[in-house]
């Protein structure tokens, strides 16, 4: 990428680089590029493609109910009014 595309590209990230950061960014670049082109050169042709690093399914916790704790009788003797066993409140809208 040479100066010219960076420039472009730093206007339009609305970037304000003076000329150590331009310089910086196009020694970044540069050597971010050299990495991709190195990556060109591995033999993926019998690898599946993925879309994730860790395939192994959603973290979900088991669907079970909890036990009572006695907290939520606690709870629920502290509120001013109840109808069965919910909190009741006044109409928003």
């Amino acid at each position: 990428m040479d100066r010219a595309e960076l420039d472009v590209t730093a206007e339009l990230a609305l970037l304000n680089l003076n000329e150590t950061e331009q310089a910086d960014l196009e020694t970044a670049v540069g050597q971010l590029l050299e990495y991709f082109s190195a990556m060109d050169l591995v033999d993926v042709s019998g690898l599946e493609p993925t879309t994730h690093a860790l395939s192994e399914g959603n973290r979900l916790r088991p669907d079970t109910p909890r036990t009572a704790t006695g907290i939520e009788d606690e709870i629920l003797e502290q509120a001013p009014d109840l109808e069965d066993r919910f909190i009741a409140i006044p109409n928003v809208l």
